[in-house]
C-alpha cells in the first residue's frame, strides 16, 4: 500500500521487518563516496530470480522531484516537494521509519518537471542539501535542525545555463562546501562549512552553472576540484578557488553527467547533440594546459552517468550501453538493454535504472557484454525514472516522485 496523498502524508511502511545489516559500505553522497558511481561492496546476487530481488520495504511521503537518496550511519537522506515547500527528509535505514524533515525552501520550479535533483551529502554529523530554487543548508544529521542557509542566486549572484533548475549535489571537502552558482559573480563557489560564509569564488570564471557536481582528482600530484559547465571544463586550486586549466568544451540546453577521471585523461558527455570528448591535462613547471584529444559521439549521455573500469568508460548513450577506451575514445561494444537510464557498478555488475522503470543488472567489460537480470519495478509513477539507483549495506534502492523501495541485493 502507499500512503495518503493528503497534505503532509505520514509515512508508510509497506514493509518494516529488516535483518540484521552484515555490510558496512554506506553511500554518503552523489555517486558514492568518491563519487564514482562504484560501490566497493562484494557478496552480492550475480543474477536476480524472476521478477527481481527480494522487496524488504516500500515506503512513502518522499514528496515530488528526481533526487537520489545517500545513506550514512543508519539514515537515508533525499529531498522532495511536499504541499507546502521543498523539504529534506530523513528515514531510519532499518525500517523506512521517518526520522525527520525540515523545510528548505519553496516547492515546484520547471513547469514540466517541478520538484528536487539534488542529493543530500553526509559528512561528520552534518547533512549539506540543495533545492531547485538554489537554497542550500546545512543541517543536523541527528535533527534535521539548520544551521546555516544560504540561496545561491540571491546571495552570490547564481545563474543557471537553462530553466531546468538547480540539480547539482553539495561537495563536502573537509572544512568547506563547493558548490556551482555560475554567474558574473564566479562560477564555482567554496563556503565555510561551520559559517555558510563565503571563502572564495571564481570570479576569474564566470561560466552560467551547468547541471554537474564538482569532483576531486589528483593529477600531476596536485589535488584539485574539476567541474564542467555549458562552455568549459576546468581544475580549481582547493584552498584559493585559482584556477589551474580551463579548456573550451561548449554543451547544448544540459550539461549533467559527473566527469570522470583516469591520472591526466579526463572524459566528459552530454546529451543533445555533442557526446564525448576525451581531455588531457599537463603540468610543465608551474604552467597547466587541457588537450582535448578526441571528441566524438560515441557516448552521448544525458543524465545517467559513466562508470570508469580499468581504463574503459561504461554507459548509457540513448537506448544503448556502450564502451569506450577512455585514452583514445574507441568502442569496444554497443548493445541494447532497458533503455536509456542511470548506471552504477558494484560486485562485478552494472545495475543499470531505466527511465521508464525497468533494471537491468549487466556483467561486461571491454571484450563484451551480457544482461544477466532484469524486473520491472512495481507501483510506477507517471514521470520518469530519473533518479539514480544505490547499492548501500546489501540493498538497492529505487526512488519514484514520492516513492521509494528497498529490495535485499546480498547473498543469504
Amino acid at each position: 500500500m502507499k500512503s495518503s496523498t493528503l497534505p503532509h502524508a505520514a509515512f508508510f511502511v509497506a514493509v518494516a521487518f529488516f535483518t540484521t545489516i552484515i555490510f558496512a559500505d554506506d553511500w554518503p553522497q552523489w555517486r558514492g563516496k568518491d563519487r564514482s558511481g562504484i560501490s566497493q561492496e562484494s557478496g552480492l546476487l550475480q543474477s536476480w530470480p524472476e521478477g527481481g530481488p527480494n522487496l524488504v520495504w516500500e515506503a512513502s511521503g518522499l514528496g515530488a522531484g528526481y533526487s537520489s537518496i545517500s545513506i550514512s550511519d543508519g539514515k537515508i537522506f533525499t529531498l522532495g516537494d511536499l504541499e507546502d515547500g521543498s523539504y529534506a527528509i530523513a528515514l531510519n535505514e532499518a525500517d523506512s521509519s521517518p526520522a525527520w524533515r525540515t523545510r528548505i525552501g519553496e516547492a515546484g520550479g520547471h513547469q514540466k518537471y517541478p520538484g528536487t535533483r539534488s542529493t543530500p551529502t553526509v559528512a561528520e554529523g552534518e547533512v549539506f542539501v540543495l533545492n531547485q530554487h538554489s537554497d542550500l543548508a546545512c543541517l543536523d544529521v541527528s535533527t534535521g535542525k539548520p544551521k546555516w542557509k544560504v540561496n545561491l542566486t540571491n546571495d552570490f549572484g547564481g545563474k543557471m545555463m537553462s530553466g531546468w533548475k538547480y540539480s547539482e549535489s553539495p561537495l563536502v571537502d573537509g572544512d568547506q562546501v563547493v558548490v556551482t552558482p555560475g554567474g558574473n559573480e564566479g562560477t564555482v563557489l567554496a563556503i565555510d562549512r561551520k559559517t555558510g560564509k563565503k571563502r572564495w569564488q571564481t570570479s576569474d570564471w564566470t561560466d552560467t552553472a551547468g547541471y554537474s557536481s564538482v569532483v576531486i582528482a589528483t593529477i600531476h600530484e596536485v589535488r584539485q576540484y574539476i567541474q564542467l559547465t555549458g562552455k568549459s571544463l576546468a581544475g580549481l586550486d582547493p584552498e584559493t578557488g585559482a584556477i589551474l586549466w580551463k579548456a573550451d568544451r561548449p554543451g547544448k540546453t544540459a550539461v549533467i553527467t559527473t566527469p570522470v577521471i583516469d591520472g591526466d585523461m579526463i572524459f566528459v558527455t552530454s546529451s543533445y547533440g555533442i557526446g564525448c570528448n576525451g581531455f588531457k591535462v599537463s603540468k610543465s613547471g608551474d604552467i597547466w594546459s587541457a588537450k582535448e584529444i578526441y571528441a566524438s559521439k560515441e557516448i552521448s549521455n544525458h543524465h545517467g552517468g559513466v562508470i570508469l573500469l580499468d581504463g574503459h568508460v561504461f554507459g548509457g548513450s540513448g537506448s544503448t550501453f556502450r564502451c569506450v577506451d577512455i585514452q583514445t575514445g574507441k568502442p569496444r561494444f554497443i548493445e541494447r538493454s532497458v533503455g536509456k537510464g542511470a548506471t552504477l557498478y558494484a560486485d562485478d555488475r552494472f545495475y543499470l535504472r531505466s527511465e521508464h522503470g525497468p533494471v537491468a543488472l549487466i556483467k561486461a567489460s571491454p571484450d563484451g557484454y551480457e544482461e544477466v537480470s532484469r524486473f520491472d519495478q512495481p507501483n510506477r509513477s507517471d514521470h520518469k525514472a530519473w533518479p539514480h539507483p544505490v547499492v548501500a549495506n546489501g540493498k538497492l534502492y529505487l526512488r519514484d516522485q514520492d516513492l521509494l523501495l528497498c529490495y535485499d541485493v546480498s547473498v543469504r
